[in-house]
């Protein structure tokens, strides 16, 4: 604007005002869109949340929230828009599956729930905002496990065949057998079996000697997702014996520790009577 003004002097002149203009970013351009650096590790038929939000805290009510898995030939997974699902956006796969945190998207938090998760869901998802062109991904590793059971194939005067199984696992996990001292033990090659469900299946044998209070270990472990199961076994008071009729037999007790506490298989001692040993179950009794 220009204002007249007169000097001491008497002559008038005119000064020129200039406004300065600052034009400062958004706080929309300022939010940054973050969620997990690490994966997301979920079980198999449980739920997971896969973490994202704005920062700083921005309202996301009014975004159009998009989630997608890349690499799916209907990739949205979940929209929300003006506080609802777009339904005929969804991939079917994934219908009545997934939820968003309505009373949280005023504090700018945008994570996707997703419930009953299937070993498919593992894999790479985006969150994009539509309007604040943010967009942001996370990795999700789908889990399962199961503690291994440890059977006696063969029981001689010398020696005990033992094989562990462990079923429902996944990713395919490993097996270990180890003695009483944690020393790895020369085991036959693992079988492995992947069912119908994507879930393994896992077996291994080994010959051990049988010796004073021998301790044996199978372990069943998944690096991935960073899970570990262990069955203990143990063979006590090895000897032989000679029945009336002159065969021999042999008299010993085989322990099974789980991961729950000490199991004894079968003790004969204490009747008098030596047989061979060998596994039993215990059975639940009616009332």
């Amino acid at each position: 604007m220009l204002h007249p003004k007169k000097s001491n002097d008497g002559v008038s002149f005119r000064i020129c005002s200039v406004f300065l203009f600052i034009i400062l970013p958004s706080v929309g351009a300022q939010s940054k869109l973050v969620c997990s650096h690490q994966p997301i590790v979920a079980w198999v038929g449980g739920d997971v949340i896969l973490p994202c939000h704005l920062e700083p805290a921005l309202s996301a009510s009014s975004e159009i929230v998009v989630w997608t898995k890349p690499g799916l030939d209907q990739k949205y997974i979940h929209v929300h828009q003006d506080g609802r699902l777009m339904y005929q956006s969804k991939n079917p796969s994934y219908h009545s599956r997934t939820a968003m945190f309505e009373d949280e998207l005023s504090k700018g938090n945008v994570s996707l729930q997703i419930f009953n998760v299937e070993i498919s869901d593992a894999g790479k998802y985006s969150c994009f905002l539509r309007s604040l062109q943010k967009e942001a991904s996370i990795q999700l590793i789908v889990g399962a496990v199961s503690s291994p059971i440890i059977q006696v194939v063969s029981d001689n005067s010398d020696s005990v065949v033992f094989q562990c199984e462990s079923a429902g696992w996944y990713p395919e996990p490993e097996v270990f057998w180890l003695d009483g001292e944690g020393n790895l033990l020369s085991a036959g090659p693992t079988e492995t079996v992947r069912g119908p469900d994507d879930l393994y299946t896992v077996s291994s044998r080994v010959t051990v000697e049988k010796r004073h209070s021998n301790s044996f270990t199978c372990r069943v472990q998944q690096k991935d997702i960073n899970q570990t199961r262990e069955t203990h076994i143990q063979v006590t008071g090895t000897r032989r014996n000679k029945k009336t009729d002159g065969n021999e037999i042999k008299a010993g007790v085989l322990e099974l520790s789980r991961l729950t506490g000490l199991k004894e298989l079968e003790n004969q001692g204490a009747t008098g009577e030596q047989r061979e040993c060998r596994p039993t179950e215990r059975r639940g009794t009616n009332k």
